[in-house]
C-alpha cells in the first residue's frame, strides 16, 4: 500500500504531525510521500492508494475555527472515490475544523474514513494513536486495481510475413 500525504503547516506542528504518519506508516510497510500543500504532485495523488489530508486550525481561539488555506485545499487533484483520512492541529480548540476539512476531502471525491485533532503539545501521543487506529484499515483495503495491460503489438504470421509477393499479371 501506498500513502500520499499532504500538509499544511505554519508552524511546523502539522509538518512535524506529518512526518511522524509517514514514520509510523512505515514501521506497518505502508509506503508515504509526504507534499506540502503548495507543491502536491498530481500523478502521486492519482498513483496512491491512500490519500491523507492535514492542516493546521485557523481562525480565532474559540470561534471561527476552520482548516487553514481552505481554498488552496479546494484546489487539490480529484479524489476520486479514494480512502481518505484527515487531520487538523491546534492550539486551544479545533471547533469544527476536522468536520469542514472532511467536507472539503469528500466533495473533491475523497471517501473519509477518520480523522484526528492533535493538539500541539500531544503531537506524539496523538499521532501514535492515529498510525496505530488507521494502519490496520488501510492494511485491510482492496488492494488498486491495476492499470490494463497495452497489448502488444500484432505479430505477423509467420507464413504471410515469408511468402514472396506474387508477380503482377502482365497486361
Amino acid at each position: 500500500m501506498d500513502a500520499v500525504i499532504i500538509y499544511e503547516s505554519l508552524t511546523g506542528t502539522t509538518q512535524r504531525a506529518a512526518r511522524l504518519i509517514g514514520d509510523g506508516f512505515y514501521d506497518h510497510q505502508i509506503g508515504a510521500q509526504l507534499y506540502p500543500l503548495a507543491s502536491v504532485d498530481p500523478a502521486a495523488v492519482a498513483a496512491a492508494d491512500v490519500v491523507i489530508v492535514g492542516t493546521w486550525t485557523d481562525g480565532l481561539l474559540i470561534v471561527g475555527q476552520k482548516p487553514a488555506k481552505k481554498k488552496k485545499l479546494e484546489q487539490l487533484p480529484p479524489l476520486a472515490g479514494k480512502p481518505c483520512f484527515v487531520f487538523c492541529t491546534y492550539a486551544i480548540h479545533p471547533g469544527k475544523t476536522l468536520e469542514k476539512l472532511t467536507r472539503i476531502v469528500t466533495e473533491l471525491g475523497g471517501n473519509v474514513l477518520g480523522g484526528l485533532t492533535v493538539r500541539r503539545d500531544h503531537v506524539d501521543d496523538d499521532i501514535a494513536d492515529f498510525v496505530a487506529g488507521a494502519a490496520p484499515v488501510i492494511a485491510a483495503l482492496p488492494p488498486r486495481a491495476a492499470p490494463a495491460p497495452t497489448p502488444p503489438p500484432a505479430a505477423q504470421d509467420p507464413a504471410v510475413a515469408s511468402a514472396e509477393p506474387e508477380p503482377a499479371a502482365a497486361p
